[in-house]
């Protein structure tokens, strides 16, 4: 697992701060650069319900990463620029062409475009202000404001780059002639360039106008390149001070400090940009890696919704101020288990439209809606059971449990008890069953909720996919995890042979 850190891989948080020193163009001026990353996130359990306090949800972040990279804009600084009001601020996204310029007020810390608005960014811009104006609530001492002033003075070179796993391309593959396999996805250079998506998104009514769209995959790229920007800023800026590596994390209570700034900073931005207030469990996922998750009272950011009335320093003193009453704990899928997502191409779902749906359906039926919410938490609360058994077992018994894994991997779930061989195999199998049913009956009330609420929730067709993946050799689990995109992912007991051969079955399904 991992969080914001400083350029280590490892899948769990966001990692951070790589320092690049050399000469610039006066040999004396040394050049900074610092690189962050943070990963995306899957929803295991939750879906919907997260929403709402205190329900949990089991969130898994991924091998895909955004990256962040900030260096200065100039290499010296004018002898006139200490009159000046403004900086210059440029942001780089090399995947899709695009280039924004904006002034960075020095007094408030908001920007202004000086380039088409149809290249900027709402969730960067917010991540700079809210990340420039921490910092400046922060650094009260002399000498720290001073170095503050000179590294903005020296304007802001940002660049994003996602990993290509959180966008969609399949029309690239197809055009090329290629199966749709991870294989063919896996041939595409690094950050290969992205294409828009100009089909209405699942869960937008017909005939409803919407501008094309990234293709995305659901793995929350906004909130991943939103964590990243936030924590890049606030280390090259020197208000926190990011892990190098792993270690380094777990010896300093300083670090795991410096991380809440980056979730509760990015959490801001991000709640901003997006326009309305969310569980935050994308975000935390960014921060801190795989966790059981419980969202924060909306009102810690009551402040940053007085729109005019505020000014952007006092908001964000505010923010910092506030009780933050999240609730995080560690999370991990059992030892053995890989997880795997397909996407259907088509840009995802509308979250927010499905969401509103939902809220629509509890509003006019609130008895049967609270039926299903509490036949779906109880449900949730026995997956999670079940896996934390497995950790438990794999801990306890760990060649009972990995050889009974390993066999279980070759066959479907009807095989599984035939074959164990002492008491503690048994253990192993009656607790991938009881999760497996668990996960069942999830996904049964979420279809159920679907259809009251007259949304998507899991389609006829994902249905016919997910039920055939579940029925695949090695495959525990597979399901549309959470509000998000419709996708499918699935659990696999085993190893990477295992894992081609479950994604070679299942990417001949087109999901229409």
């Amino acid at each position: 697992m991992r969080c914001p850190k400083a350029h280590v891989r490892d899948e769990g948080q966001s990692e951070c701060a790589k320092f690049q020193v050399g000469g610039g163009r006066d040999s004396r001026t040394p050049t900074m650069e610092v690189v962050v990353s943070a990963p995306g996130k899957v929803l295991i359990t939750g879906g919907y319900l997260i929403l709402e306090r205190p329900n949990a949800g089991l969130v898994v972040s991924t091998t895909a990463r955004f990256y962040a990279i900030v260096r200065p804009l100039y290499n010296e600084i004018k002898p006139e620029s200490w009159a000046w009001a403004w900086t210059d601020v440029k942001v780089t996204s090399p995947q899709l062409s695009r280039e924004s310029t904006y002034k960075l007020s020095l007094k408030n810390s908001t920007l202004q475009c000086t380039s088409s608005r149809d290249f900027t960014n709402p969730f960067v811009e917010q991540a700079i202000q809210y990340a420039i104006t921490a910092s400046k609530v922060i650094l009260v001492d002399e000498s720290k404001k001073d170095k503050l002033q000179k590294l903005l003075l020296q304007g802001l070179d940002i660049t994003i780059l996602g990993a290509n796993d959180f966008y969609s391309y399949r029309n690239q593959i197809e055009a090329c002639g290629l199966p749709l396999t991870t294989d063919a996805l896996a041939s595409l250079p690094p950050f290969s360039s992205i294409t828009f998506n100009s089909e209405a998104p699942n869960g937008v009514a017909a005939g409803e106008k919407c501008k094309p769209e990234v293709a995305k995959t659901g793995l929350g790229s906004s909130a991943a390149m939103t964590a990243s920007v936030v924590a890049v800023l606030l280390h090259y800026l020197g208000v926190v001070s990011l892990p190098l590596s792993e270690k380094s994390l777990d010896h300093g209570i300083a670090a795991i400090s410096d991380l809440d700034l980056v979730h509760i900073i990015g959490q801001s931005a991000h709640c901003i940009a997006q326009g309305k207030i969310g569980s935050g469990f994308d975000i935390s996922a960014a921060v801190y890696g795989s966790q059981r998750y419980v969202r924060f009272s909306p009102a810690v950011l009551s402040s940053a919704q007085v729109t005019g009335e505020k000014h952007l320093l006092d908001v964000v003193t505010d923010i910092l101020q506030a009780k933050w009453d999240h609730d995080k704990s560690q999370f991990s899928l059992p030892p053995l288990m890989t997880l795997l997502l397909g996407e259907p191409g088509s840009g995802g779902s509308s979250t927010p439209s499905m969401v509103g749906s939902v809220k629509q359906w509890q509003k006019s039926d609130p008895q049967k809606s609270q039926e299903t919410w509490k036949r779906i938490a109880s449900a949730n609360s026995m997956l999670e059971e079940q896996l934390k058994k497995l950790s438990k077992l794999a801990a306890d018994y760990w060649d009972a449990y990995s050889h009974i894994i390993s066999r279980c991997s070759l066959h479907a779930h009807g095989m599984w008890m035939q074959l164990v061989n002492d008491q503690y195999q048994e253990l192993v199998v009656k607790s991938l069953l009881g999760a497996r049913n668990a996960f069942l009956e999830i996904r049964l009330h979420m279809r159920e909720m679907g259809k009251a609420a007259g949304v998507p929730i899991e389609p006829e067709s994902q249905t016919r996919l997910l039920d055939a993946t579940m029925n695949s050799d090695g495959v525990l689990l597979a399901g549309v995890p959470g509000a998000e995109d419709p996708r499918g992912v699935s659990l696999e007991s085993g190893g990477d042979p295992r894992v081609k051969q479950v994604s070679t079955a299942v990417s001949g399904w087109r999901l229409v």
